[in-house]
């Protein structure tokens, strides 16, 4: 079996607030977004989003077509990566590549998997870029308004097997159940070769309690005392382990501001 989905990207005033959409049908299809980012973050991630969803919902050995009208991803996907990868996620000039947590994720993604992807011209009548695009536009307008974006249906049993069994959490599903806006980073925390994800946050304690028994309510364990260090002024890490299905993940938090908030946030796994 083939799924053809599209995926697309939006950022009112790039930068700005951003969405990001993929689309199978009108009962397959997730949106989302982040108060803060660009046009490229959101083609990028809807990609990403498309590939993680479809994995947790079984989906990894099946053929997947992507299309897309951002000639940025496709050529950061199928012609450019190879060449960073050898250089150490570098370009040709020895820069670093931009969105590299976004381009790793989907490398990552992307591998024992049989993906193609293909060029459509934006807003041209396509009907399901046009959809795409329509949920992605609406999720950048829902974070401008400071609202909830509609995040759609998904795909039909996503996190459980055939059998019906619940699937391993992925760090990408279980930060799903943290409700947050995002920002800009403005921290850099390192990189792993273990790293799942990457992404900026602005939550409250409140908040994140909220997150935490979300987590809980699905089974994940917080393991240990959270260890907290100050690194600046009002700004603090703290380092956090969870169990998950057999499986450990660490979540490593900035802090900060004078009324704490999340400034920054990455996941990696641990085993």
């Amino acid at each position: 079996m083939t799924i053809t989905a599209a995926a697309d990207g939006s950022a009112l005033g790039n930068p700005g607030p951003t969405g990001w959409a993929w689309y199978v049908s009108e009962d397959c299809w997730s949106a989302g977004g982040s108060a803060h980012g660009t046009n490229n973050i959101g083609e990028l991630t809807a990609v990403r989003e498309l590939l993680s969803q479809s994995r947790e919902a079984g989906h990894e050995g099946e053929d997947l077509v992507i299309l897309c009208d951002s000639q940025y991803v496709i050529n950061s996907v199928t012609k450019w990566m190879p060449g960073w990868k050898k250089k150490g996620w570098k370009k040709k000039d020895g820069k670093p590549v931009l969105n590299v947590e976004l381009m790793q994720a989907i490398d990552r993604e992307m591998q024992g998997r049989n993906v193609r992807f293909e060029w459509v011209k934006g807003h041209a009548g396509h009907d399901m870029n046009e959809a795409a695009d329509e949920r992605a536009r609406a999720a950048a307008t829902a974070y401008q308004k400071g609202t909830a974006p509609n995040e759609g249906p998904g795909f039909a049993g996503a996190g459980r097997t055939a059998q019906g069994e619940e699937k391993s959490p992925t760090p990408a599903s279980l930060e799903r159940s943290l409700w947050c806006e995002s920002a800009p980073p403005r921290e850099s925390l390192g990189e792993s070769p273990h790293l799942i994800d990457t992404r900026a946050r602005q939550m409250s304690p409140e908040e994140w309690t909220k997150g935490v028994e979300a987590l809980r309510s699905r089974d994940v364990t917080i393991r240990g005392d959270a260890i907290s260090r100050e690194v600046g002024p009002n700004l603090h890490l703290t380092d956090t382990v969870l169990e998950a299905a057999g499986r450990n993940f660490r979540i490593v938090t900035l802090w900060g501001g004078e009324t704490p908030r999340i400034l920054h946030q990455q996941w990696s796994a641990l085993s």
